[in-house]
């Protein structure tokens, strides 16, 4: 696979994940807190998708690697999020696997292509 091919299957992957995400977030209790963690959950992890979007159309490397860098504090910090879903008991493990188990997959892209950038 090219690194072209590679970025629309990871835009597509992204993309899946953000509307994964709102459908999740969908499901948080009508609470002031429960309100609260929605926001943040749904913010981190629809921007994952959005900076890597950016990225692929950035004009030099250094804003790459400045949008890289943000897609993964991003799958960083949904992934901390649905960690306190789960905390909460809003939702069963069950319930959040997939989004928790790809947080930690596209943290783990992200990091991976942000240490080769630094190579």
């Amino acid at each position: 696979m090219d690194n072209k091919q590679f970025a629309r299957q990871l835009e597509e992957r992204t993309l899946n994940f953000a509307v994964r995400i709102i459908g999740l977030s969908s499901k948080l209790p009508n609470t002031s807190e429960g309100w609260v963690v929605r926001n943040q959950l749904t913010k981190a992890g629809t921007s994952v998708g959005a900076n890597y979007r950016e990225a692929n159309r950035s004009r030099s490397k250094p804003e790459f690697k400045s949008k890289i860098k943000v897609c993964e504090s991003e799958a960083s910090e949904t992934n901390y999020w649905l960690t306190i879903v789960r905390l909460m008991e809003w939702l069963t493990s069950e319930e959040t696997e997939w989004e928790f188990n790809e947080s930690k997959e596209l943290l783990s892209i992200f990091s991976s292509i942000g240490k080769k950038l630094t190579s």
